[in-house]
């Protein structure tokens, strides 16, 4: 959404999730030959970080940012982070109602405006495909420690171009919402 606000700014809509990512294997599905099992080397360990990220459906930027856990301080420096890294633009950003989103400590920045998805409802959020296709990408694979697998989600987020973001995250219920919003913005 490109429209300009008073004095040049831009209104931006990004939307928001976290995801865990950790050494337990990432299992799914498949192809094998009929009647064969695949044999894939699970491990278990507890040891994981969290990514916090937003993106831009229409444009495919994105920004993400590493954290030990999920909680409102770390979702505090996040938003801090991400408020400087907006610098004069404005961001309505679609989030689940996650309690380190709805915490009463939080101090909101001005340039975010926070717009919570019905609960129980992370088809309605984009950014969900994204890690969906992250940790596809290491499905089978097993991380000795935090810091290969920490090295690994950093080189797929650097592979992704801002087209293949936007092809991944664009839903036609955001671009129709934001067609029809520009169009009150011009009429007006």
């Amino acid at each position: 959404m490109q429209n300009l606000l008073g004095g040049g700014k831009r209104l931006r809509y990004l939307c928001q999730d976290e995801t865990r990512l950790g050494l337990k294997t990432e299992t799914g599905r498949v192809i094998t030959a009929r009647g064969v099992k695949p044999i894939v080397r699970v491990q278990w360990p507890r040891k994981a970080y969290w990514l916090y990220g937003v993106v831009e459906p229409i444009t495919g930027w994105h920004f993400c940012q590493e954290y030990p856990h999920l909680n409102s301080e770390n979702f505090q420096k996040f938003l801090d982070t991400l408020s400087q890294e907006l610098g004069s633009d404005m961001a309505l950003i679609q989030m689940d109602k996650a309690s380190a989103h709805q915490a009463l400590a939080l101090s909101w920045p001005d340039n975010i405006i926070p717009i919570f998805q019905p609960s129980h409802s992370p088809q309605l959020n984009p950014i969900e495909r994204l890690w969906q296709f992250i940790k596809r990408q290491f499905q089978g694979e097993n991380f000795s420690n935090l810091d290969l697998l920490r090295q690994r989600v950093q080189h797929e987020l650097a592979l992704l171009s801002s087209e293949f973001i936007c092809s991944l995250t664009t839903y036609d219920f955001i671009l129709e919402a934001l067609f029809h919003q520009a169009l009150l913005y011009a009429d007006s």
